[in-house]
């Protein structure tokens, strides 16, 4: 009835109004503020979690299919000893692969495990060999000091490109010359050039993988240009994984290499380097859960609390109102509305702290971690509309609905005691 309808948001709006003033309702007026903030702080915090979740997941999955690519293409026994079973590199079947719909670079990469020793240090590392073609966007942003090496898959430059971390232990800096020491049928030493200095935090990568052309790697391997390790399949979106693999591994099936090994298509999710991370990311979503379960029954208690206090104040206003003809589920409504009112001004202050304190860290990063355990400097943020959208919608309907079964109080007060109750 429209009529109803616009008695009960009438009435509403004035028991709204009229709590908000300076009267002797101090208790009415401190559950409205109780109530408004328990919304306010529950939202903010469904906020802020999952902004930094998913901006987390993000920049970390970013980081992972950026240094080790999104699927490999490779020799499970590559993994032990990588000069030892490489694969066949065809330019038809790079282009096989790169007209699947989702993919975005294909690069084959070659491998070499070592040794660097200084006077006074030596590192395990593993050499990684890329072409001029090499999808190198990711390294370069990750470049500290100096330049990113001249990659080549005819030309051995012997310049190499380090880490922070390796550098720190081996007290080496750009423009230095170094020893590396690789082991096979004999041991044969290389003297390469550090042309630049990177970082990823990305700990179990940074400690040992050094950056070069895939032909100097190649001639330590003692292969021809039409051999690597493995060949990095990079995609246009992370979620697209598990559509384009079985593609991939269709394509790939009736290959072999260089030892009549089939070939194996492994996603970052189960690649033995990145498996354990990808799955750890996985796991936040389920704290997401959690958190947005407490603070949803944060917020709806406050609520109910304060709907309960209200209805207890204005004890004397529904009896007037029974004596005038108001039903109970006409009175159930006002008071409903009523509190709609204080659950909407505590959304929109959740949605400014909550916005404000994520934009806050987007753009000051004040909130610093450890990169070493972490993988980044400062916790990163995602703002996703839809996300924040769905949450505010969710919260409302729900604390609605919890209020639903307090508010059937009401019929059980009768007119002629409530008028007289103070």
């Amino acid at each position: 009835n429209p009529i109803r309808m616009s008695f009960t948001l009438f009435v509403a709006k004035k028991l709204y109004k009229s709590t908000q003033k300076k009267d002797k309702r101090g208790a009415s007026k401190l559950a409205l503020r109780i109530a408004t903030a328990g919304v306010a702080i529950g939202l903010a915090v469904m906020i802020i979690s999952i902004c930094v979740v998913k901006g987390f997941q993000t920049e970390v999955r970013s980081k992972l299919s950026g240094f080790t690519a999104h699927m490999e293409v490779l020799s499970l026994a590559s993994f032990a000893s990588p000069e030892d079973h490489p694969i066949a590199v065809s330019q038809n079947y790079l282009d096989k692969v790169k007209s699947i719909e989702g993919i975005s670079h294909v690069d084959p990469v070659s491998l070499k495990m070592g040794i660097i020793k200084t006077d006074d240090a030596f590192q395990t590392i593993v050499l990684k060999g890329v072409n001029e073609k090499y999808a190198s966007g990711f390294i370069e942003q990750h470049i500290v000091e100096g330049r990113k090496p001249r990659f080549s898959e005819t030309d051995a430059s012997n310049e190499v490109l380090i880490s922070r971390k390796q550098a720190q232990n081996l007290h080496i800096k750009v423009g230095d010359k170094i020893f590396a020491y690789f082991i096979s049928n004999e041991i044969r030493m290389r003297r390469f050039k550090v042309v630049g200095i990177y970082e990823t935090s990305l700990m179990q990568f940074d400690e040992h993988f050094v950056w070069t052309d895939r032909a100097a790697v190649n001639k330590l391997n003692n292969w021809t240009s039409d051999k690597a390790t493995d060949i990095e399949v990079r995609l246009g979106r992370f979620e697209d994984i598990e559509k384009v693999q079985p593609l991939v591994k269709f394509l790939s099936k009736d290959y072999r290499d260089a030892n009549g090994g089939n070939y194996e298509v492994l996603s970052v999710k189960e690649n033995p380097r990145t498996a354990a991370v990808t799955q750890w990311l996985s796991l936040l979503d389920l704290n997401v859960w959690v958190i947005l379960a407490l603070m949803m029954g944060v917020a709806g208690f406050t609520m109910v609390s304060g709907l309960l206090i209200l209805i207890l104040e204005r004890t004397s206003t529904i009896g007037v109102l029974k004596a005038l003809g108001a039903t109970n589920r006409c009175i159930r409504h006002i008071f409903i509305e009523y509190a709609a009112f204080i659950l909407i001004r505590g959304l929109v202050w959740g949605n400014i702290v909550g916005l404000g304190i994520v934009l806050l860290q987007k753009y000051f990063a004040f909130v610093k971690l450890d990169p070493s355990t972490y993988y980044v400097e400062a916790a990163p943020v995602e703002i996703s509309v839809l996300w924040i959208v769905a949450i505010n919608l969710v919260t409302l309907l729900l604390t609605t609905l919890t209020m639903v079964v307090p508010s059937y109080i009401t019929s059980n007060i009768r007119p002629t005691k409530a008028i007289r109750f103070e």
